[in-house]
């Protein structure tokens, strides 16, 4: 924990650099506006559905379309999450390679370029991977409603184990040579991911930071320290 914790600070200290804001602008207005789209197209989806198949009168639509809007809100969490990294997988190797660049110039030197085709393809992995995940968690997370507290920390442990996967795989399709992080590792670096996707304001960051993080964690592992 304590390299990811380090990782975490480096990857904060790269957010203002030129090339970084500009993809965290880049990413930030696209995932935004997909997110917008993906919330219309599923609360019209919904809508159109009961009215086309008359489950419910007038009255009860209007209450289900409020259900609807309220169970949005609810998951947008996970919703702007699974558009993020699909989004982020799309800027992924410009994000990792100016990272690499800046802080580990002989590592960046050895990395293999990752073209447009592989980032959706990691994408895409990244996408299957959060949504069966989380669709399997779904009765775990119903049944510990009752407890208050339990659904969102049972929620954070699954996207950690997720996102360190995702984060691993970004990293690594750069240096396929290298060996995979240990379990620690990897678990470290998907909870402080993870967690950050859950902080108001700090989750339109999170895609971003977490990349740059992934980047140290690879190379603090070699022992390149970093300052």
């Amino acid at each position: 924990m304590t390299r990811a914790v380090h990782a975490f600070l480096l990857a904060l200290k790269d957010l203002p650099h030129p090339r970084v804001m500009r993809v965290l602008a880049q990413s930030l207005a696209l995932t935004l506006l997909l997110l917008a789209a993906s919330g219309a197209a599923i609360f019209l989806a919904a809508r159109w559905g009961l009215a086309h198949w008359q489950w419910l009168g007038a009255a009860q639509q209007d209450m289900a379309g409020i259900l609807i809007v309220l169970a949005l809100v609810a998951g947008s969490w996970l919703l702007f999450r699974a558009v993020a990294i699909v989004v982020v997988g799309l800027f992924a190797d410009g994000i990792v390679a100016d990272v690499e660049g800046r802080h580990y110039p002989a590592a960046a030197q050895r990395a293999v370029d990752v073209d447009w085709r592989q980032n959706i393809r990691l994408a895409l992995a990244s996408l299957v991977r959060l949504v069966g995940g989380n669709l399997l968690a779904l009765p775990v997370y119903i049944l510990l409603l009752i407890t208050g507290i339990g659904t969102p920390i049972f929620a954070l442990l699954v996207n950690a184990l997720l996102l360190g996967r995702d984060l691993e795989a970004m990293v690594l399709a750069r240096h396929p040579e290298r060996p995979r992080f240990d379990r620690p590792a990897r678990w470290s670096l998907g909870l402080l991911s993870a967690a950050s996707f859950m902080v108001p304001i700090a989750n339109l960051l999170a895609p971003i930071l977490s990349a740059a993080m992934a980047v140290h964690m690879l190379h603090l592992r070699d022992g390149n320290e970093k300052k």
